[in-house]
């Protein structure tokens, strides 16, 4: 089935502007406010720049290669349709579906996000408490807030991708304003009372912010989602995503620099917002703290836009696909956008709030191992390409392809091995592991719903339609 056959077709309307800020504002949301101070207190100011120059050097390297196969073949959907032309229609799935639950997580962590910055913001925001998860209250005013949240963030990407890239621009700026505000305060206010190096931590505790990483960098892979909908050149659109990843690498090796040298890592990770924590003492004052927790009300925004947008284009490719319901494949007569799928990630968003606090790290964790092993699928898609296609049209095509690749795989390989039972870093058990195991049987169920995986023969035919009406 092809795009043009649900109710409407998706429309190019995104500048370059668009893109970049879309990709820019999805990586820098709210994750650099809320996880400073751990970052610091696990690792130093030394330890955590380190794990983010390893983790932002295996993003620069799948960005990259994701450069090369958006400009090949610019379509919605991305991963989905890179690993379904290498892979078939199984890896296409396994590729695709651990994407979403990324996004979804991240999504998921935003929800959770809101109310948690408006109780550092707001005195005595915590009230209605409602039950207890892993020893976290929950209160009724988180509830709502993220329930109300998810809502319009829901709605603005209803109506229509051009206002969300709009909105995306403004908060994008917003939030890079205080990243620098924060540095400036650092550079001249600082005392470097930073921790030791590595915070007596070790390797382990380089790897256990490593680990993180991709959760703050994903981002970048929401330009391949929405390439069908960018008036931008093939070649521009795979250098775009790697322009976005060093500006997001700079910004968070900033931030962590600066935040280090006005307070330790133990003090901030006492703080519910490190990076405002960070911003007051810095400035000697609540209020330009507080100003700085309002900036992250931004990153929450830009990084729930960001995500909504790039795992609904993502559900809407598989369903178009025939691996989810058909339902999920409708596109909005007047509004161009897969009305369906924004409905079920914001649905799913709204859930979260009804978790607590305690879901943060679980989100951020668990949906980390979804990132890398689509990453992972990504490469390989790549590696498969290059030679079962080597005259394929590739405008922005990567010189030594093959060591790119290979130093790819080797990095995401290592990556998804960090997450794995037996790793320093492994993810925890009930929560973490349940979290994983619950989104691949849900996959399972959609996807017997929706009939069972296309044959081979089908998934070459809707890609083949794909190219035609692009």
């Amino acid at each position: 089935m092809s795009i043009t056959t649900m109710t409407g077709e998706l429309s190019r309307v995104l500048s370059k502007r668009d893109v970049f800020v879309l990709a820019l504002g999805a990586m820098i949301g709210w994750g650099w406010i809320v996880q400073t101070g751990y970052f610091i207190d696990q690792s130093g100011v030394t330890g955590a720049i380190s794990a983010f120059v390893l983790g932002g050097f295996m993003v620069s390297v799948v960005s990259l290669i994701y450069g090369e196969l958006a400009s090949a073949m610019p379509f919605v959907g991305g991963e989905h349709v890179y690993s379904m032309r290498a892979l078939g229609p199984a890896g296409s799935f396994v590729c695709t579906w651990a994407i979403i639950f990324g996004y979804i997580s991240v999504v998921a962590f935003e929800a959770v996000a809101l109310p948690s910055a408006l109780a550092y913001i707001v005195p005595g925001f915590n009230v209605f408490e409602l039950w207890t998860v892993a020893g976290q209250p929950v209160y009724g005013t988180w509830v709502a807030t993220g329930v109300i949240g998810s809502v319009v963030i829901t709605y603005l990407n209803y109506r229509g991708v051009r206002p969300a890239a709009q909105f995306q621009a403004i908060l994008a700026l917003v939030i890079t304003l205080a990243g620098l505000t924060l540095l400036l305060g650092a550079l001249f206010n600082g005392t470097s009372p930073s921790s030791p190096p590595l915070a007596g931590a070790g390797i382990g505790g380089v790897f256990t912010v490593a680990i993180m990483t991709p959760f703050m960098f994903v981002g970048f892979d929401v330009i391949p989602q929405a390439a069908g909908e960018a008036d931008v050149s093939p070649k521009l659109l795979g250098g775009l995503i790697g322009l976005s990843v060093a500006c997001a690498a700079a910004f968070y090796i900033a931030v962590i620099w600066a935040a280090g040298q006005v307070a330790t890592g133990a003090t901030l990770v006492e703080s519910s917002l490190p990076a405002a924590t960070a911003m007051e003492i810095a400035f000697d004052s609540v209020t330009i703290g507080r100003i700085m927790a309002l900036a992250g009300l931004a990153g929450i925004l830009t990084s729930w836009n960001g995500f909504v947008l790039g795992a609904s284009r993502a559900i809407y490719a598989m369903a178009d696909s025939n691996m989810l319901p058909e339902r999920l494949a409708t596109i909005h007569d007047d509004h161009d956008t897969p009305s369906t799928a924004i409905v079920l990630v914001g649905g799913l968003a709204a859930l979260a709030p009804l978790f607590g606090e305690q879901m943060l790290v679980w989100v951020v964790n668990a949906g980390g191992l979804g990132m890398v092993t689509a990453w992972l699928l990504v490469v390989v898609s790549f590696l498969v390409l290059r030679y079962r296609d080597p005259d394929f049209d590739r405008p922005f095509k990567l010189p030594a392809g093959y060591a790119v690749g290979a130093l790819g795989l080797l990095l995401t390989v290592f990556f998804v091995g960090l997450y794995l039972p037996g790793s320093p870093s492994a993810l925890a058990w009930p929560y973490e592991w349940a979290m994983v195991g619950g989104w691949c049987l849900l996959g399972v169920v959609l996807l017997a719903v929706a009939g069972g995986l296309p044959t081979r023969t089908e998934a070459k035919a809707h890609l083949s339609a794909q190219q035609l009406e692009d």
